[in-house]
């Protein structure tokens, strides 16, 4: 007995040890076989206590009262599957008669007392089936991302949501997309994971960089286009939409719209093209782009409209040229000029970080989920990468992407060096991978080391 009392306060202190410094670990050794159990032993009472349960039938009252039997109680939502995953449970619920999903979103807050979870949330599958995700620890706190993740062409995971699945940008079903954030909020991580995932892939990478290069030249490696100042992204603008309206020749002129092509063949965009004649995708990336928008004389101002022009049409027709866009920067708003909203209006997918103003927040969600607005300004400072994401659904979900070092994204680019294609119209800006010769002094004076 004395030995079986020892064992278990080992078990015990070590389950706690487990749970204060790796989560993960507690979750999977201990704390799924717990909540599942208080799961099935709860799920009646809860139900019923939340809400979430609907009167007997009339036939089966009638069926009672023939056999005289007691009346049978209210009946909870079945319980299709319950899975067990890394980071909490996955319910498959088969609402009754006269239940609605939203009833099931609108008790998740009661859920996660009632079972002791970390965060529960709902959607609806299909009609009559929800689906809910609870999750045994704070899965943001800590991000690991899976080993194992889905591949699709030009879909890559990103971040981690609060449910513990994975985030992917996916350019087929979102092809443009803004990432707002203030400084030090994770925006340049959010966008290193971002090329990194996109470094495998046969894809052609842009960027605009107006900080003199600073977060994209490092990555040059597998870029096949680079500006570091306005004057040079006006004119690679220009010459993506002149690739843009060379790669609708093409289309074109492979249409074949007769009666004897079957209509899986009628191209209407580069993925409907032969695979050896697709061009490459594109896919373009804007750091700060309040520095393409702002102008201090005429003739900034000129290449001011030039440049937003360009992205206008890029958002408006890139898609199906297989050109997609990610705009970033510290701040959207309309005082950036005229034609700011339109091409808000083409950027389905919105991502903000920390923002500084509810401006902002409000530039990147009101016109599509106003309810993300106030989970937007409301990321803490302490917690860096932690940022809202929604699209025109007005669905939205709190993600974190994984801290990627400089250098981690560096060493990914150069691995994949060998895949970055070489675009004509783009040749010109191919980005100069030559090391320079050292200065005999240093451009900006260091501060002298103390002793």
């Amino acid at each position: 007995m004395t030995w079986f009392m020892v064992a278990l306060v080992l078990v015990v202190a070590a389950a706690g040890l487990l749970r204060w410094r790796r989560p993960a670990w507690y979750w999977l050794a201990f704390g799924v076989t717990l909540a599942m159990v208080r799961v099935m032993v709860r799920y009646g009472s809860v139900m019923d206590a939340c809400g979430l349960t609907v009167p007997p039938s009339r036939w089966r009252l009638a069926v009672a009262r023939a056999a005289n039997r007691p009346v049978p109680g209210p009946r909870a939502p079945r319980i299709l599957r319950m899975r067990p995953t890394r980071t909490g449970l996955v319910l498959r619920l088969k609402l009754r008669p006269g239940q609605d999903a939203f009833d099931v979103a609108a008790s998740c807050d009661r859920l996660r007392h009632s079972f002791a979870m970390y965060g529960v949330t709902s959607r609806e599958l299909r009609s009559g089936v929800v689906e809910v995700r609870m999750t045994g620890y704070d899965v943001l706190k800590r991000v690991q991302m899976p080993a194992k993740s889905e591949t699709a062409p030009m879909r890559v995971p990103v971040a981690l949501r609060e449910d513990g699945s994975v985030h992917y940008r996916d350019y087929r079903a979102v092809p443009h997309a803004l990432t707002l954030g203030a400084t030090e909020s994770g925006k340049s991580v959010y966008q290193r994971n971002l090329v990194a995932g996109l470094a495998p892939l046969d894809v052609a990478l842009v960027g605009i960089d107006c900080k003199q290069g600073v977060e994209l030249f490092p990555l040059a490696r597998r870029f096949s286009a680079l500006a570091d100042n306005p004057d040079a992204a006006a004119d690679l603008l220009d010459a993506l939409v002149a690739h843009m309206e060379d790669v609708y020749q093409l289309i074109r002129a492979e249409q074949r719209v007769t009666a004897d092509v079957p209509d899986a063949e009628i191209a209407a965009d580069i993925w409907s093209l032969p695979e050896k004649l697709r061009p490459v995708p594109v896919v373009v990336l804007v750091d700060e782009v309040a520095e393409l928008a702002l102008y201090a004389n005429k003739e900034e101002e000129k290449r001011r409209d030039r440049i937003i022009t360009a992205l206008a049409r890029l958002a408006q027709l890139g898609r199906a040229s297989g050109i997609y866009l990610e705009i970033c920067g510290q701040r959207f708003g309309s005082e950036l000029g005229k034609g700011i909203t339109m091409l808000r209006a083409q950027l389905t997918g919105r991502t903000a970080h920390r923002v500084n103003d509810e401006s902002s927040a409000n530039m990147a969600f009101g016109d599509i989920a106003p309810d993300a607005v106030l989970a937007a300004i409301q990321i803490p400072t302490d917690m860096p990468g932690v940022a809202i994401t929604g699209d025109s659904t007005g669905g939205w979900a709190r993600i974190r992407a994984p801290h990627t070092s400089l250098r981690h994204a560096v060493n990914t680019c150069n691995r994949h060096a060998d895949r970055t294609p070489d675009l004509p119209a783009l040749a010109p800006f191919r980005p100069l991978l030559g090391i320079p010769a050292p200065a005999d002094a240093p451009a900006v004076e260091s501060i002298p080391a103390t002793a």
